[in-house]
């Protein structure tokens, strides 16, 4: 009976974000330059996060720019239904809602953000002639 119940919760575990190994890829694309600059300056950028991840999971800026990621959620899974911000936050995001999250692009390198388990994850890159 016990047998029965760890085999039934790694089974349960396994499939609560099925994900396959596409939570582990290497983005191989150039990270994304565009969005709608706001009149404060502040660049927004549509973030779409469902069962493939983030798109784009990859998003350049130059070095001490400020950008308003707008996450909206299109997939019915409990991991990717939270967020880990750059700064350590835990954010829900809700079904079909968007939701803004304020970032400084750094000096330099990278700043990352995950999904709640920590299965899928986005970068921001600082690019300095970008």
């Amino acid at each position: 009976m016990l047998r029965g119940l760890l085999i039934g919760l790694l089974v349960v575990g396994t499939f609560a974000c099925d994900k396959g190994d596409k939570g582990k890829k290497e983005s191989k694309e150039a990270p994304v330059t565009a969005g709608k600059v706001e009149a404060d300056g502040v660049r927004r950028i549509d973030v779409t996060a469902n069962q493939d991840g983030y798109t784009p999971d990859r998003i350049a800026g130059k070095p001490g720019e400020k950008l308003m990621l707008v996450f909206k959620r299109t997939f019915d899974a409990e991991c990717i239904a939270q967020l880990k911000t750059p700064d350590g936050k835990v954010v829900d995001l809700p079904m079909n809602k968007p939701v803004e999250v304020a970032v400084t692009v750094p000096q330099s390198g990278e700043l990352g953000f995950a999904c709640g388990m920590d299965m899928f994850k986005g970068t921001i890159v600082a690019q300095p002639n970008g």
